[in-house]
């Protein structure tokens, strides 16, 4: 009997880089303080909150903190400043950089930007191998990283380094 290997998502091409534990506790610390711009939701959907902290879908009933974020800084011409989502409560920092999360294999676009912050590519990943795109986009050699974004809200969601 023919047994078949189960796909394995690791990709000796790069690695993930999650949201920074820093800029989690900070949105944290500043919704817990009342600020207008980091509201805390509770969850009433298991696909509609991803956290960008340990990269998995908030389910219903925990509760996230929306926040504005930007992942190109200031002053360059496609930074953009979002919305996006941590869990309120202390998680664990996506750990498994060498491989493409789970929960974000569907919904996802990703831009290619160069060492200036200028985007210079971007492809929408369709089906199930995100990996590919991720890696076709990392062959130019200007690209110096990529960011995740959602396909239909436009959200960052995490950024992609070479390995």
């Amino acid at each position: 009997m023919k047994t078949s290997t189960p796909k394995t998502f690791a990709s000796s091409a790069f690695r993930i880089a999650p949201l920074p534990t820093e800029v989690a506790e900070e949105a944290r610390h500043i919704a817990q303080s009342g600020a207008e711009d980091h509201a805390v939701i509770k969850v009433d959907s298991a696909t509609g909150y991803p956290c960008r902290h340990c990269l998995r879908w908030a389910q219903p009933g925990e509760h996230v903190i929306l926040f504005p974020y930007a992942s190109i800084p200031p002053g360059h011409p496609y930074s953009e400043t979002g919305p996006i989502f941590v869990h309120a409560e202390r998680c664990e920092r996506y750990g498994a950089t060498g491989e493409y999360p789970a929960d974000f294999r569907n919904g996802r676009v990703f831009r290619a930007y160069d060492a200036n912050y200028n985007m210079i590519d971007a492809e929408v990943a369709n089906g199930n191998d995100p990996e590919a795109v991720i890696e076709k986009l990392l062959q130019n050699p200007k690209t110096e990283f990529v960011d995740a974004r959602s396909v239909t809200r436009g959200c960052f969601t995490f950024r992609i380094l070479r390995a």
